[in-house]
């Protein structure tokens, strides 16, 4: 290749690979595979290797690339960075809008911008001639440090500007639909200051603490340290490591751009190609505005990335002008603050729950702390391994955080706050419901009772599976009615629950004749549940609703599954050899056909098997895997969805899964699904492929280049 061609096609090049950054980090909507965009910066790489001549700071191949640095040098901001006053509830956010009418004017027209205030790092990009110059942190406001090394490395920041074509500017308004045009000076500004937030998605920031976890590295205590620590490293080849995004949401000083308000700014940014908030939106009336408040506060944990509040500006910069400065907060905005999910407590004491399968959990007990106004008195530790990695001892001051409806978790200690009085804690030995010694698998973070058929704390967990909605749906027992019954002996199995006999309950507090009756109705209802059902109930590892309607459907009964071989097994579509391993392994342990028998002789259905609902094909051709906590749909609730319409459910990540769905405590599935390339959605993106039955919004997270 000639020269004069290398520099067409190096431009080419170039010229490609910013607009599928732009069509990925700004517009969400990659129109390559991963595998292209690969290939293209492949191909990018080879050339300027081999025409050195041609590389220049701004390439999409210089990202990465600047030497290790001893210090990060100070920026003064050219204008301050601005911190903002707080509303923690309406009549904060009304009072705000009364202050600002009172200094422009009772009858001043005002217009809103709204959108999510993220939990990041904010920082300052300033651009020359279209290109990046410098890029710094907030610091104090008015001092920074030079990170633009770093933030070279950063997808969403880009390196070069977009120019606008025409130098002319399109922008709808969002209320009344109608659009006006915008003439612009120059198609890029001579030079622009735009300052926005560094931060990590939390699905991302679940695989990066996965993997130091899995290093024997330190973790992060939250996404903000973590992106705050990502950004700071000396060597950008780290930074580059970390999984960064970038949004902007405001402008320094401007030259060549005459930009009026905040909404048009916004619009402006994302043309030049920057990541906007795509949840901001505009309003000129201010009980909209609440309501827009209002929604976010309910729909705060269908959000990819942490927030902690919502931020509330005057649209018309000339208003804001008008409207100053008080101290360091300008007066033209406020956050309106989302209760706090975090809060800080001391660690009492750590207790071990028994599973029903034998796992033992451990858990917080903690002195009562107001989180997000629920009182939160316990909390997850996760396992044995969490404990230890970060040293947390029984007498700890702990950070707790609670999101949504997932069970409170502790982050970990405040080690400054200890003054030698805390206890390290061990992990029992033994089972602390039938004291057999706990045996744990290599491989597993779990420790379990082996003691299957006879420790108590199972049996009650067992009934708890057994009886519910999923499984036999045998109204009336609940938690406290399965420990009562296993307590007072009489229950020793599942099987059991379908002997009992209205004078065991005699003299039984809060069991009176009326309630007994409805009791033994209920149970008796339950026999003729479908056989899925039953497979639900009886608790075999690895096997929900929806492979328990695939071996149902497949098998057509209880006998058959239970003489089917690991290849009987596998041969089911969607049943992996995890599932099926497992289920010969339940059916070789001589209790649980003992307890089948007892099944049979109560008169339960053990054949059967019917084609599942189906209500639409937009997910033919498609796998899924399911990862952690989602916030309204159960997991077992999110398979049938997939499945009735034509998606495909998987237990494990491969290069041949479509999608992984997230939630919150997502583990090694979403880690390995970022290590593939896999595209991950959240909730609200699993919806939205469904055409948004049982729920509305955007929500894909996105998938890696």
């Amino acid at each position: 290749m000639s020269d004069t061609d290398a520099a067409r096609r190096i431009e080419e090049l170039r010229a490609a690979i910013r607009e599928h950054n732009y069509r990925y980090y700004v517009l969400d909507e990659p129109s390559v595979s991963d595998a292209e965009y690969d290939a293209l910066m492949r191909e990018l790489r080879a050339l300027e290797q081999a025409h050195p001549e041609l590389r220049i700071p701004d390439s999409p191949t210089q990202r990465v690339g600047a030497p290790v640095s001893s210090q990060f040098a100070k920026v003064r901001h050219p204008q301050p960075m601005l911190s903002l006053g707080n509303a923690f509830d309406e009549s904060d956010l009304r009072a705000w809008r009364e202050r600002v009418l009172k200094l422009l004017g009772e009858d001043s027209p005002l217009a809103f911008v709204v959108e999510p205030k993220i939990d990041g790092l904010a920082i300052a990009l300033t651009y020359r001639e279209g290109r990046l110059s410098i890029g710094a942190t907030r610091g104090d406001g008015e001092v920074g440090e030079d990170v633009t090394a770093n933030l070279r490395t950063v997808g969403g920041v880009p390196l070069s500007l977009r120019p606008i074509a025409d130098c002319r500017l399109q922008i709808a308004d969002p209320e009344s639909g109608q659009s006006t045009i915008y003439n612009l000076q120059s198609a890029i500004p001579q030079s622009i200051e735009v300052r926005g937030e560094v931060y990590i998605r939390i699905a991302d920031f679940e695989a990066l603490n996965n993997g130091l976890a899995a290093a024997g590295e330190k973790v992060f205590s939250n996404a903000r340290n973590s992106a705050a620590g990502s950004l700071r490293q000396k060597d950008p080849a780290l930074t580059a490591g970390r999984p960064l995004r970038f949004f902007a949401y405001q402008v320094g000083p401007v030259e060549g751009v005459e930009l009026t308000s905040q909404w048009q700014t916004l619009q402006y940014l994302r043309e030049i190609g920057f990541p906007v908030n795509r949840d901001a939106r505009r309003f000129s009336d201010f009980d909209a505005v609440l309501a827009y408040c209002r929604e976010w506060m309910a729909r705060r944990d269908s959000l990819e990335y942490e927030a902690d509040g919502i931020v509330v500006k005057i649209d018309d910069f000339a208003q804001q002008r008008e409207l100053g400065v008080v101290g360091r907060d300008p007066r033209w905005a406020i956050a309106y603050k989302f209760p706090a999910r975090e809060a800080t407590t001391r660690l009492l004491n750590i207790s071990v729950n028994v599973g029903r399968t034998g796992v033992i959990t451990p858990g917080a007990e903690l002195e009562p702390v107001l989180i997000g106004g629920v009182t939160v008195r316990n909390a997850s530790l996760h396992n044995a391994d969490y404990i230890a990695e970060r040293d947390i001892r029984i007498g700890d001051y702990v950070t707790v955080k609670r999101a949504g409806d997932v069970i409170p978790y502790v982050i970990g200690p405040i080690i400054s706050r200890r003054d030698g009085s805390e206890q390290p804690w061990a992990f029992p030995e033994r089972c602390p419901a039938c004291d057999t010694p706990l045996e744990r698998v290599e491989g597993e973070a779990a420790w379990r009772c082996p003691n299957f058929g006879i420790c108590p704390a199972q049996l009650v967990r067992r009934v708890e599976h057994f009886v519910g909605r999923g499984a036999l749906d045998i109204v009336g027992i609940g938690e406290k009615q399965a420990e009562l019954f296993v307590s007072a002996g009489l229950i020793a199995d599942v099987a059991d629950l379908y002997m009992l006999k209205g004078e065991q309950f005699a003299g039984m507090e809060g069991f009176g004749p009326k309630k007994i009756a409805n009791l033994l109705a209920a149970i008796e209802e339950s026999k003729s549940r479908p056989l899925d059902r039953l497979i639900v109930g009886l608790g075999i590892r690895f096997v929900g609703s929806v492979a328990a309607q695939d071996l149902a459907n497949h098998f057509g009964s209880l006998d058959a599954i239970i003489a089917a071989g690991q290849a009987d097994l596998e041969a089911i579509d969607g049943v992996g050899p995890v599932v099926a391993a497992s289920v010969v392994d339940f059916f070789q342990h001589p209790q649980n056909l003992a307890l089948v028998e007892k099944l049979r002789a109560a008169g339960l259905t053990l054949t059967g098997g019917a084609p599942r609902e189906r209500r639409g094909d937009g997910l033919e051709g498609k796998t899924f895997v399911l990862t952690g906590t989602l916030p309204t749909l159960t997991r077992e609730q999110a398979a049938e969805l997939i499945v009735a319409h034509g998606g495909k459910v998987s237990e494990s990540v491969s290069k041949k899964t479509s999608y992984v769905v997230a939630g919150t405590s997502a583990g090694s599935k979403l880690a390995k699904a970022t290590q593939l390339g896999v595209q991950v959605l959240d909730e609200a993106g699993l919806l939205g492929l469904v055409g948004g039955e049982g729920a509305g919004g955007e929500g894909q997270l996105g998938l890696g280049f």
